[in-house]
């Protein structure tokens, strides 16, 4: 009976994708660490070497063999860490390419796993670029058989885990890339207790963190005793270096009381399970910081509640769009309404408020109210603001446009024309001083399209995109709650939304509520939900069409929308494809 602790490091890393040569220094100095902590196993996230999701970069020859020399010079430079074992995430090659783990220390490559489920549904497209694994090898490391699953394969009852688990497994390392969205934490935790459980084994879950485009991965790495409780658990949005000591003897001690190992039977052949030798010596762990052994579960970081937990994806989100594709700074359009105070908090606090600049862009139809909010947002966030007034821009506009527009009233077209002098105040802005446009909009108006193609949809990241209005306001009155002072102008909160466009315009001129609104879009854009459906859940039936009809026909202004950060099971993208061209409608008389 293995009776020294197995001590283990997850390194949460945050990484780019494509870039090799930093991606390999990140996972060098978390191995570094790592022994540093007296650790015998140090895990990296899936793909940490490529990052995560390098989409068509994997169709590049190139790319795939840059990653292998990156691998080689990681695998080389480990025999400077005596006793150290990685699992290092990269793209395998033998023929076609694996989603992979490669398993490496003392200077050598000891093994290497290939990820079995390839997940290809909503943000998720892996069969079209890997091909899934068979093998489901066990590493024998400092005296414990430890198996190595990639993500996916974790979800699956019966997949490579129950194969490693019957073959003599006590530990079982994951390794993922597992994008956040609102509520997902709990759903990990119930699956990876139950698979703890069920298998009377360890399980260590390595999770990637940080944002990718629309994507943003939240960390959380956790780790479940063969009982299935938690023992340990990393901070969520940053990275984190886990050390814990994993009492593998208790793993043997609670298979002794449970008969249902000894009362199935499946049948292994040796190639699906081979157990690949890399330390059978028993090698207790120093001690850590004049510290003896650490024990079970020195480490659970507390949980962030829902609101804590969506600020701070937004937060991450933006910050590594920014900073990832080459930015520094970011402009956001102050109109002193709820949406552009939210997006200009959620970046100060992701740039800081020296790498923010407002610009409010009043018109004719601006409220002395709206102009005063701006100002007073940005003091409170210690932002500059400038004030480029639209409405002589505006009037020259019309007059030039007489021809084509003709006399009298121009209704909406003069409305959206101001949103895109605006856009366009913006996009100058951004070319002449380099940073980067965020814009406000959020995705109650990205839903219905109440939004202004060139206008308020220009710029380079939406912020709020996947965060319904109703969210909005929670996150602005959860903002507002954690300093000494709000930041967000009580008058912001409390005043009825409008765009301002025109004189004593309010969103509901054009739109439902909010708070009959958004349910409707859940419930139509995320879940599915058939007109009759909607109808038996109590929504009203005129309103729930006439929400249909107002989505359907803003598909092709969603597809030109910029990317933002996804908080939702089913944000607006990547996740929700819909043909633009599309005749078919689900409501009555369709």
């Amino acid at each position: 009976m293995h009776i020294v602790p197995l001590r283990i490091a997850l390194a949460q890393i945050n990484v780019t994708v494509g870039d090799l040569d930093g991606n390999a220094e990140k996972i060098w100095t978390a191995m570094r660490e790592a022994h540093q902590a007296g650790a015998h196993i140090v895990c990296t996230p899936e793909l940490a070497l490529t990052g995560y999701p390098p989409e068509d970069l994997l169709l590049k020859p190139g790319f795939v063999s840059a990653n292998l020399r990156r691998l080689q010079w990681l695998i080389e430079r480990s025999q400077e860490l005596p006793g150290l074992t990685a699992v290092i995430g990269y793209v395998d090659r033998d023929e076609d390419i694996y989603n992979a783990a490669a398993v490496i220390g003392d200077g050598r490559l000891y093994g290497i796993y290939h990820k079995h489920y390839l997940p290809n549904y909503g943000v998720f497209d892996e069969y079209r670029y890997f091909q899934a694994g068979r093998a489901a090898p066990l590493f024998l490391i400092n005296g414990v058989h430890v198996g190595i699953t990639i993500c996916e394969d974790i979800w699956y009852p019966t997949g490579p885990l129950t194969l490693q688990a019957h073959a003599g497994a006590e530990v079982i390392i994951n390794i993922n890339g597992s994008p956040y969205h609102a509520g997902k934490r709990h759903f990990r935790e119930q699956m990876l207790a139950t698979r703890a459980a069920d298998n009377g084994l360890i399980v260590a879950y390595l999770n990637l963190v940080g944002g990718q485009d629309e994507l943003v991965f939240d960390g959380g790495s956790m780790v479940f005793n063969e009982q299935g409780r938690l023992i340990a658990r990393a901070k969520q949005f940053e990275e984190d270096l886990l050390v814990v000591d994993l009492d593998v003897a208790s793993v043997f001690r609670s298979r002794l009381h449970d008969p249902r190992r000894r009362q199935e039977r499946l049948e292994l052949r040796p190639e699906e399970v081979p157990v690949i030798v890399v330390s059978s010596e028993i090698t207790p762990p120093p001690t850590l910081d004049g510290c003896p052994l650490l024990g079970t579960g020195q480490r659970i970081e507390p949980a962030l509640e829902r609101l804590a937990e969506i600020y701070a994806a937004l937060v991450l989100g933006t910050r590594d769009y920014v900073r990832k594709t080459g930015f520094s700074k970011a402009i956001v359009g102050l109109s002193g309404g709820i949406d552009s105070s939210l997006t200009a908090v959620i970046a100060a606090d992701a740039l800081g408020p020296e790498n923010v600049l407002g610009v409010s862009m009043p018109s004719a139809y601006s409220s002395e109210g709206s102009k005063t909010d701006a100002r007073q947002l940005a003091e409170n966030l210690g932002i500059q603001l400038i004030t480029v007034p639209i409405e002589e821009i505006f009037r020259t506009s019309l007059r030039v446009m007489a021809p084509a527009l003709g006399e009298g009233d121009h209704g909406l077209a003069a409305e959206n024309l101001q949103a895109r002098i605006r856009g366009n105040i913006l996009m100058t802005i951004s070319n002449k001083l380099g940073p980067i446009v965020l814009t406000t909009g959020n995705k109650s108006e990205m839903a219905t399209g109440y939004s202004t193609l060139y206008g308020d949809m220009a710029g380079g990241f939406a912020v709020l995109k996947d965060v319904p209005k109703t969210l909005v306001y929670e996150l602005s009155r959860y903002r507002n709650s954690l300093g000494e002072r709000p930041v967000i102008p009580q008058a912001v909160l409390e005043k009825a939304p409008s765009a301002e466009l025109r004189p004593g315009q309010k969103d509901t001129d054009s739109l439902p509520p909010y708070e009959l609104l958004d349910p409707i879009l859940q419930a139509y854009a995320e879940e599915d939900r058939s007109f009759e459906e909607m109808v038996a859940m109590g929504f009203d039936p005129a309103l729930v069409e006439r929400v249909m009809q107002l989505v359907d026909r803003s598909e092709y202004k969603r597809r030109q929308a910029p990317p933002g950060v996804k908080i939702t099971p089913r944000a607006f993208g990547r996740d929700r494809r819909l043909p633009i061209t599309n005749r078919y409608r689900d409501r009555p008389g369709a």
